[in-house]
């Protein structure tokens, strides 16, 4: 029995009680009701019967008269849809340049009977209306979707062995005096986190080479490894016309994949871009204020020492690391030799 039940069959029960006993003051004093409340609930009862004893809240029954009408719902619902991060304010002011007028009272309104008033809501309806059908996502739609969308927040880029893919990037890490400014050119195997970094005075392409080729080349062939893929930013000192670039050209020379991430898109290097910050905070900030450096190869020798420990002593956190070290990750990573491969050279010898 519901409760507006329950004050009904009470109400009967008061009127029933002051029929019997023949004293209005008696029963409501043993009901627990004021005598103005038993001639309200009498009147009521003589008046619409039953349903008369159920309380009725004040107030217009069915659409409120000030609702705004179908045709603004549905104009502030697409608006909504298609700026789920906007405000009541915002989005009254946008549909009046388009000709819809509407305060930012009515948006709420509508907002609120549709189960749309925090922004996460919104967002959640916009993905609703994505899986059900095929649209094109605008940058701000995709920016919003990954902020706030644990499914966009864990995904991760696939790697199968070392030497999978790497990624590489000049990262800004300040003015030497004396010198000038200094760039790192930052370099880590996405599948170990094996990395490897030089520091420069300047962020062409021929200092991106030289890294590849002084560092990370060497170490793959001293395991017998090789570099399957190649990820970067879209800098100068990475892209170019494939037949003049040098960074280009080397790769070619190489036999090395070259890709990019998107414009504007720092976090589809994810790998590299958690690397500066490890360095960051692990060496470069703490050594800028232990120790005066007057050269460029003074920071690289430090920067060595700190490369030694990260790859070799320093256990790792990330994603499939458990723990491991970026060099025992590095050497169980290495691709096995292909058998059928052996084989068919040892019958052709």
């Amino acid at each position: 029995m519901t409760t507006d039940k329950k004050v009904a069959r009470r109400k009967l029960s008061l009127l029933e009680l002051a029929t019997e006993l023949n004293n209005v003051s008696k029963a409501c004093k043993v009901m627990g009701y004021s005598r103005q409340q038993f001639y309200e609930i009498r009147r009521n009862f003589q008046t619409y019967g039953s349903q008369g004893l159920l309380d009725r809240l004040p107030g217009p029954k069915g659409p409120h008269p000030n609702r705004v009408d179908k045709p603004v719902e549905e104009a502030i619902l697409a608006y909504s849809l298609k700026q789920p991060a906007h405000g009541p304010v915002r989005v009254s002011q946008a549909l009046m340049l388009e000709g819809v007028q509407v305060s930012a009272g009515g948006v709420r309104g509508v907002w609120s009977r549709h189960g749309l008033l925090t922004k996460h809501e919104r967002l959640l309806r916009l993905e609703r209306e994505v899986g059900q059908r095929r649209l094109e996502l605008s940058e701000e739609q995709i920016r919003l979707l990954e902020r706030f969308s644990p499914e966009f927040r864990e995904r991760h880029i696939e790697t199968s062995h070392t030497g999978d893919l790497v990624a590489v990037d000049t990262f800004f890490v300040g003015t030497l005096k004396g010198v000038g400014k200094v760039y790192l050119q930052s370099v880590i195997d996405c599948y170990s986190r094996y990395a490897w970094g030089r520091l420069y005075t300047n962020k062409l392409p021929v200092t991106a080479v030289h890294v590849l080729n002084t560092d990370v080349l060497p170490t793959f062939e001293q395991h017998g490894a090789k570099i399957k893929t190649i990820l970067s930013d879209n800098g100068r000192e990475f892209c170019g016309r494939p037949e003049q670039h040098p960074y280009e050209l080397f790769l070619q020379l190489e036999e090395i994949e070259h890709r990019t991430t998107k414009v504007r898109r720092p976090q589809s290097n994810g790998f590299v871009e958690r690397l500066h910050r490890t360095l960051l905070d692990e060496h470069f900030r703490v050594q800028g204020r232990s120790k005066w450096y007057e050269s460029v190869e003074q920071m690289q020798i430090d920067l060595d020492t700190y490369l030694q420990h990260y790859n070799h002593k320093r256990p790792h956190q990330g994603r499939n690391m458990n723990g491991k070290t970026p060099h025992k990750a590095f050497i169980e990573g290495l691709p096995k030799p292909d058998k059928s491969a052996a084989n068919e050279a040892k019958t052709a010898a």
